[in-house]
């Protein structure tokens, strides 16, 4: 039984949104059934590469002028004429793509914030305490508004009694104890009077929450003995299910699906340990644990709902055999919530004529739809974040004149930005990676106008980016530190640094961030927790830029925030004008719109290395980071990453980084398989991902550096939050960018790739791009063919009735 989390680059066919996987349960690009995890045909040295290539083995060596068809129409045999990597084409412009979803463990996008200034407490901890903090005002604020909820959203039953049983806890009705762990955060106190801006509060200290008793723990493992489970699910198992999780697992075995990685046949087994002679598949219990589970996995593909048909199917395929009570005893035991949502074009249309009698008997077209509370609420608590935001006028900050003096000292799409934002609460801005100069003008403009402007970004690789930009451009120009490094108080934080509140302004006396302008890059990124714990943050009055692409790959958690917003048309949109430039530049872009276009490339900023099995591209890899792009591009080992479709298979994150890090820092792993000095990513918590290295390590963990940032992995942790970095995935490494970047396409990835995840590996270059070729007229296919999966949402429903004049 696994005990590694689920996520969608494992996820199973039968689920719906499965085919977001990129791997993993298809079996296509690398994933756990791609050949296996074996460095076959790994070679020691990038001298033994195989021979009859008939060129010269040098990157230096390549022709400038050459170019290698890259559409469908291309000879598939033609890449076999660059069989070295070092003599491929220098002005080949090619490309590769899938819609994958990480989720979990190790898979994610990035983050930041670091233990900074709080060493007793991890940012992971951290995180979660802010999370705890804003659900509960969150359902505060809910629980405060009058006006009922829009036709399908109010929740009822087992939901309502839930949200009552939250507020008998939080007036003290009954003890805290028995629900949460954590303590609850201060009551808002009113401000005092102004001073225009209130002072910045320090949050206050925490107690981490305590894990399960050891008797607990106990307990549980002597269950998972007796039913045949790994006994090393005992303490996740504790935590996840409470103190009573022994007694819960004897009286309901599909409980175990709750724990992350178990699947249903799992479940099943454990059942018929533990039942005998009572376990059934028409057993309720199974019917009600599977159909959370199904939803908790369409989660991690992206959809924080389920269409009732699709789940219905779903529970079928997993032998449930009356898939409706099986979902109606799920939503009867408020294990899920089910909505009717009026289908598209339905919920504007005039009502019929004839009066209320006359409606209620025309029968209007809805959608039914299931999910999981937590997901419900926090897709709720957004649309009511963003409606405040579109719906009032921002605080004024600076006259008119001043805001369009600032606009004219702009150029272009930074002129409109700046005059977007003068007028609205919310604003949305969509361009490439050049486009980044624009928020960063609109930041340096709001700042001399006197607000508190601040920009926050999906990973530290990007903060740091940004802050030099904005250094640059004369921002930050009084600040201290080194042209390539951030500094301390520049205006730029991580999304969840700036929520833990690790980094950013802090916040005021009312519990808000303290700032007038928030800029959000990498806004594609946002999963809607995220994204409404940001909404609810903002005082009244602020103003909210959400920045990014919206080609690259959609979040690692469930929503597609920003797509839904750009669809919804409900706020100013700024379309950058401002290209991506050279020959990489040229090809992201093309790739952007579905073309693989042919590239020059006379400083060799494209080439192709193809190959013929997994071995030779495990090879051809180790050969590029090691040796070719050092020697010919000036790019050393340490600053070129490589990315691939999936964690498993012969050319997998496991494979590559096994063979890199034999070549690059080899060593017995004698700190639970890392050595000092190995690149590591590091996820300190599901869905995010921070690259760094090992520095040391000693009884308290696992001492690493995430750009900059000292970070201490407990020893317990470092199995489930580490993995080695030298080969990421493109959504562990959406957000940042790197000198050089190798993409390695294996022979069976060809079924994994899409558009974005093509749009988005190939985009993480700054000054070279080499590609490990094996998947021959898949490549243009998936980029001419193969778009993003859509994923099922209710933010666009929720917010048309909010929004004036939608």
């Amino acid at each position: 039984m696994s005990t590694e989390p689920e996520t969608t680059e494992d996820a199973e066919p039968g689920l719906p949104g499965a085919e977001n996987t990129p791997a993993g349960g298809t079996g296509a690009g690398g994933g756990e059934t791609g050949g296996g995890e074996t460095g076959a045909g790994l070679p020691a040295s990038a001298e033994e590469a195989p021979a009859g290539t008939g060129q010269a083995a040098d990157l230096e060596n390549a022709p400038a002028d050459t170019r290698q068809a890259a559409s469908a129409e291309g000879d598939p045999a033609g890449p076999r004429q660059a069989a070295d990597p070092e003599n491929a084409p220098a002005g080949t412009g090619q490309a590769a793509s899938e819609e994958g979803s990480p989720a979990g463990t190790g898979q994610a996008a990035d983050a930041g914030g670091g233990d900074a200034g709080t060493p007793q407490v991890s940012e992971a901890e951290a995180e979660l305490r802010a999370q705890q903090a804003e659900r509960e005002r969150i359902e505060q604020r809910k629980a405060e508004k009058k006006a009922p909820i829009a036709s399908g959203t109010k929740l009822s039953g087992k939901a309502a009694d839930l949200l009552a049983a939250v507020r008998a806890v939080e007036s003290g009705e009954k003890p805290s104890a028995t629900v949460f762990e954590e303590p609850r955060p201060a009551p808002r106190r009113s401000a005092p009077e102004p001073e225009r801006r209130p002072r910045p509060v320090a949050p206050e200290p925490v107690s981490a929450p305590a894990g399960p008793a050891p008797e607990a723990v106990e307990a549980v493992r002597q269950v998972l003995g007796e039913g045949g489970a790994p006994e090393v699910l005992a303490p996740q198992a504790a935590a996840v299910l409470g103190e009573s999780a022994d007694d819960q697992l004897r009286a309901d075995p599909w409980q175990l699906l709750r724990i992350a990685g178990v699947r249903p046949e799992q479940a099943d087994g454990f059942a018929r340990a533990l039942l005998g002679a009572e376990c059934g598949p028409d057993d309720e219990r199974r019917g009600r644990a599977v159909t959370g589970w199904l939803l908790e996995q369409a989660a991690l593909a992206g959809h924080t709902v389920l269409e009732m048909p699709a789940l219905l199917a779903a529970l079928a395929q997993r032998g449930v055999p009356e898939p409706d009570s099986a979902v109606q005893g799920a939503i009867a035991e408020g294990e899920a919530l089910v909505f009717q949502d009026a289908l598209e074009g339905e919920a504007g249309a005039p009502a019929p004529a004839g009066g209320e009698g006359a409606e209620e008997d025309q029968e209007r077209p809805v959608r039914v739809l299931v999910g999981l509370e937590r997901y419900a609420m926090a897709e709720e608590s957004l649309a009511d974040g963003l409606a405040r935001l579109v719906n009032s006028a921002p605080k004024q900050d600076g006259s008119a004149e001043e805001w369009e003096r600032a606009a004219a000292g702009a150029q272009g799409s930074a002129a409109e930005l700046i005059r977007a934002v003068a007028g609205q609460g919310l604003v949305l801005h969509t361009g490439g990676e050049a486009s980044l100069a624009e928020p960063a003008a609109l930041l340096t403009a709001a700042r001399s106008l006197g607000l508190r402007g601040w920009a926050a970004t999906h990973g530290p690789i990007g903060r740091n980016r940004f802050a030099a930009l904005l250094r640059r451009s004369g921002q930050a120009a009084e600040a201290p530190g080194q042209a390539d490094e951030a500094p301390a108080d520049s205006p730029v934080a991580t999304v969840s640094g700036l929520l833990a509140g690790l980094e950013g302004p802090g916040r005021d006396t009312e519990g808000a961030l303290d700032l007038d302008l928030l800029v959000v890059l990498d806004a594609p990124q946002l999963d809607v927790e995220t994204a409404a714990l940001l909404t609810e943050s903002l005082p009244d009055g602020a103003r909210l830029v959400l920045a990014g692409d919206p080609a690259v790959l959609w979040s690692a958690g469930p929503g597609r925030v920003f797509a839904d917003l750009l669809a919804a048309r409900i706020c100013p949109q700024v379309a950058s004008r401002r290209p991506d430039p050279g020959p990489l530049g040229e090809l992201v872009s093309g790739i952007g719109i579905g073309e693989l276009n042919q590239v020059e490339a006379p400083g060799k900023e494209v080439v192709i290395v193809p190959v013929r099995d997994a071995g030779e591209a495990v090879h051809r890899t180790v050969q590029l980071v090691a040796d070719s792009v050092p020697r010919a591009i000036g790019v050393p080992a340490e600053e070129t990453q490589v990315i691939t479709p999936g964690h498993g298979g012969a050319v997998g994150t496991r494979a590559l980084n096994a063979a890199l890090k034999e070549r690059l820092n080899p060593g017995p792993g004698r700190f639970g398989g890392f050595d000092p000095g190995d690149r590591i990513v590091h996820s300190p918590a599901p869905g995010r991902a921070l690259p760094g290295r090992v520095v040391t390590a000693d009884a308290e963990g696992l001492h690493l550096s995430c750009e900059g940032e000292t970070v201490v992995v407990p020893r317990e942790r470092v199995e489930q939050s580490v993995r080695h970095g030298w080969a990421l995935t493109a959504h562990q490494a959406v957000g940042s960018r790197w000198p050089a970047v190798v993409v390695v396409l294996p022979g069976d990835a060809a079924q994994a790739l899409s558009r974005p995840w093509v749009y988005t590996a190939f985009g993480r270059a700054d000054r070279h791009l080499s590609v490990v070729h094996g998947v021959e007229q898949a490549l243009p296919r998936a980029v001419a063919e193969v778009p993003a999966k859509p994923r099922t949402t209710r933010l666009p429903v929720l917010l048309a009735p909010q929004i004036s004049g939608t």
